[in-house]
Order: C-alpha cells, then sequence, then structure tokens
C-alpha cells in the first residue's frame, strides 16, 4: 500500500526535524517536505499536494489558519493537524472552522497523534463505503470534531489533560451508552490503559476540566448547546452526567 505523504509546517527548523524523525521507518506515512514560515508552506503545499499538513498555529508571513484557509482556495484536498502551543479557545475554534481536522497542544504525545491521523485516514475509507451503501454513519472523526466543539464553546481549554480525557469518554459512551452505568470499573480504567495513567488521575482530571468550565461562567452556553436548561447558578454536574449528556446530544444528532 502506498504510503501517505506527510508536509511539516513548524516554526522551528529543529521542530521539523524532531517530528520528521518520528516519521522515520513508519509504513503508513512519509514526510516529504519542510517549511517554517507562511508563505513558503503554502509554495510548497501547492507544488507537493501531500495528502496531510502539520502546522503550528504562530508563523511568520502567514499564520496557521491563514495557511489552511488559502490552501482549501485552491481546492488542494490536503488534510491540516494543527499541532501548537497557542491554545486559546478562540484560535481553537477558528482552526476547526478554517478546515482543520485535529488541534493537539504541544507538548505532545506522538504516538496520539499519529493514532488521529490513521484516525483521520479511516473516516475517508469509511465514508467511500457509505456513500456505496447509503448508510448513515458518524464517523469517528467528525464525532471528535463535533465533541471538541462543544468543550471550546463550554469554556474547557484544550491543553489540560481532562480534556481528551472528557472527549474519549463521551466517544466510549456513544459507542456504548451503557458504559456510563460502569464509569469507575469501565470507563476510567478504559480511559487510563489509553493514555498509559490510572483510573483517579483520569477522574480527578476530567472533574477538573468540568470545574474550569463552570468557574468561567459558561452555564448559558453550556443549556444552549445540549438544549436544555439542564444547570443554573454554580451548580454543576458530576463527571458521568456530563459525559452522559454530551453524548446523548451526539446520539440524537445521529438521528
Amino acid at each position: 500500500m502506498q504510503k501517505k505523504t506527510v508536509f511539516l509546517l513548524q516554526d522551528t527548523k529543529e521542530q521539523n526535524e524532531q517530528l520528521a524523525k518520528c516519521f522515520l521507518g513508519n509504513s503508513d506515512f512519509e514526510v516529504v517536505g519542510q517549511a517554517t514560515d507562511g508563505i513558503s508552506g503554502i509554495s510548497m503545499i501547492t507544488e507537493k499536494k501531500p495528502n496531510y499538513v502539520i502546522a503550528e498555529i504562530i508563523l511568520s508571513g502567514y499564520d496557521g489558519i491563514s495557511v489552511i484557509e488559502r490552501v482549501k482556495e485552491q481546492k488542494i484536498k490536503t488534510k491540516f493537524l494543527i499541532l501548537s502551543a497557542f491554545c486559546r479557545e478562540e484560535i481553537v475554534a477558528k482552526a476547526y472552522s478554517a478546515g482543520a481536522k485535529y488541534f493537539m497542544a504541544k507538548p505532545y504525545n506522538f504516538s496520539i497523534l499519529l493514532e488521529r491521523m490513521k484516525d483521520i485516514d479511516a473516516e475517508r475509507e469509511e465514508t467511500f463505503k457509505s456513500t456505496i451503501s447509503c448508510a448513515p454513519k458518524i464517523h469517528n472523526i467528525s464525532l471528535e470534531e463535533k465533541i471538541s466543539k462543544i468543550f471550546i464553546n463550554v469554556g474547557i481549554p484544550p491543553h489540560i489533560k481532562g480534556y481528551s480525557f472528557l472527549r474519549e469518554g463521551v466517544k466510549m459512551a456513544v459507542e456504548d451508552p451503557k458504559i456510563i452505568n460502569s464509569i469507575t470499573k469501565k470507563l476510567y480504567p478504559m480511559i487510563g490503559e489509553k493514555y498509559s495513567t490510572s483510573s483517579s488521575k483520569v477522574e480527578r482530571a476530567i472533574r477538573h476540566a468540568i470545574e474550569v468550565a463552570w468557574n468561567r461562567g459558561r452555564i448559558d452556553n453550556i443549556n444552549n448547546i445540549l438544549g436544555v436548561r439542564a444547570y443554573v447558578g454554580s451548580e454543576k454536574p458530576t463527571n458521568g452526567e456530563f459525559i452522559a449528556l454530551v453524548a446523548d446530544k451526539m446520539l440524537l444528532e445521529r438521528v
């Protein structure tokens, strides 16, 4: 099987080379070019038309979001993943709106980044299959994007650990709604195993992420997104309640 091509667009040569070393010997992806500024990046992406671009937000010339917009204007079907230390929620939202497929905060875990790239590849295959069969389906990456947008809108910042743990928990609850009844025995341990951490740390990180959202006073946003007036004032849900509410919204959108 032919390898998918990857273009690196980080803000320093060192960061590009560090990423390139991670891809060495990979059977699925190969790096075909690098740049450290938006202007050169657009020119080389236009020329090489890679399958993937791993871009930073902060770049000279054009920033990462502008690069996405200008490449999309040229109808080039490159998939953008943002890998950045700049994680303000409004910037993350703009990146998704511009067309980014995934946003990962630095410092990053390369194995997770690689897994997300494979998810995007799997989405393309599933989209092709569902087009043939006409079977409606929520694909992994689109589900992930929807969950991420909800978290950003309610004020959960993407750079904290609980963000990733919560997103994984919601995905698991969408795939198997009964898991909410076994949150301590199944959901936390499964997330912990995936991220090489303990169940107790998963529970604390998720609780902290929810507390961050509530402390920012985004109650109206939360109620509007969930479609019900679920919470008022300082009242906040348990981890299980919040995961179940977001998962229910995702399941309703399948219909």
